[in-house]
């Protein structure tokens, strides 16, 4: 499961590295290249809204061996597409049925016992993190042997070989009480008003990722150009400074089964400040870019799997529905990271992007830090752990 969740996520990643050769094949600039990263995002958000939460409803094995399948074309048709719109068509699509890891993250939680589920889904979550920082290399590195259409073409034959893998290898699940789709849907959302710890996890996640989405999207543009003038190959390579992230998860999984989410936050958020200050550096500086790319994944990782950790505590009946609402949110959050990031970069360029990081990484602090000295009753996250 965490294998099959991190090949498809990095269906979302691939472009990342490459959108100075997709601005060049298509005839755009920067900002509307970057767009590319954020119609992935949007068709993703939009599918944790509209598809993951078939999983209280459904078998989840049969829902991610379509959702697999489903990436599958969209892949084939980002591989061929002529024009920038239909590439963003297939994007926005790969987008929403990358959501199949989403699926799969609560199904493993359920199949957990309570006192191992922390660590169960930071295995899930290493997996993915994994997946993430595979592909910016992999895409790096076939596109430099082979253009970067050809990526999109290996990774169509993969999701079909993953289909019928899963197919054979998910465990079975029994009935589900049946409820509309639409009240299924609606159910997703009115979590985030019935439920304030959701709400607060859904808003750490969704500034957290706007910080990790900020430097991805515009690292590409500063990468190819001078001093660094790098090809390809090496932009993907910086993919693999993000290990740490995959320690980070391990660790925060832990920290959450032993009720320490709140120092776990805390240092997650101040991490993410931090980071941007060594990318400033790292405008000149390839060592302070490196640290600046590790220290902000570790405390995107971080922030992660801690949310995680205490959303699925809070109702076991309804873990689809709470993963897709605090998802949508999410990659709201990164949508948003991404779109700036384009904009910034082309009219304040690398020192606008690091001020803009670091903002959404102050926000988490500044959220982490009103919730807990805040004078007003209110539920406290590291007790969802323990009342569950």
């Amino acid at each position: 499961m965490a294998v099959a969740t991190g090949a498809i996520v990095a269906n979302l990643y691939y472009a990342q590295p490459l959108l100075h050769n997709v601005a060049r094949s298509f005839g755009v600039g920067s900002a509307v290249a970057a767009t590319v990263v954020t119609v992935s995002q949007v068709g993703y958000a939009a599918g944790l809204l509209l598809v993951v939460p078939l999983g209280d409803l459904y078998p989840r094995r049969r829902l991610a061996v379509i959702l697999f399948l489903a990436a599958t074309a969209a892949l084939v048709l980002c591989a061929v597409a002529p024009t920038l719109w239909l590439f963003e068509v297939g994007a926005v699509t790969v987008g929403g049925a990358s959501v199949a890891g989403q699926v799969m993250i609560p199904f493993a939680a359920d199949l957990a016992p309570e006192q191992r589920r922390g660590r169960v889904v930071a295995r899930i979550m290493t997996g993915l993190l994994l997946g993430i920082l595979l592909a910016r290399t992999f895409s790096g590195l076939v596109s430099e042997a082979a253009g970067w259409r050809a990526v999109y073409w290996i990774s169509a034959v993969l999701m079909f070989g993953f289909a019928l893998v899963m197919r054979k290898a998910l465990p079975s699940e029994s009935a589900r009480p049946h409820v509309s789709y639409r009240g299924l849907v609606g159910s997703s959302l009115r979590l985030l008003v019935d439920e304030p710890v959701l709400r607060r996890r859904a808003a750490l996640g969704a500034c957290a990722f706007g910080a990790f989405s900020v430097l991805w999207t515009a690292l590409a543009f500063l990468l190819s150009a001078l001093p660094y003038n790098y090809s390809n190959a090496v932009i993907g390579l910086f993919g693999l400074a993000g290990v740490g992230g995959v320690l980070a998860a391990n660790l925060a999984g832990k920290m959450a089964d032993s009720h320490r989410v709140t120092a776990a936050t805390t240092v997650a958020g101040i991490l993410l400040v931090i980071s941007f200050g060594l990318l400033a550096l790292g405008k000149t500086s390839v060592v302070a870019l490196l640290a600046g790319i590790v220290v902000l994944d570790i405390g995107t990782q971080g922030m992660q799997i801690t949310n995680q950790a205490v959303i699925y505590t809070l109702r076991p009946d309804a873990r689809s529905r709470i993963n897709s609402a605090y998802m949508v949110c999410y990659f709201v959050g990164g949508a948003l990271g991404s779109l700036t990031a384009g904009a910034v970069f082309s009219g304040a360029g690398w020192n606008g992007v690091c001020i803009l990081g670091a903002g959404f990484g102050a926000a988490t602090v500044i959220l982490s830090a009103w919730h807990r000295f805040r004078p007003t009753p209110a539920v406290d996250d590291s007790n969802a752990v323990v009342t569950a």
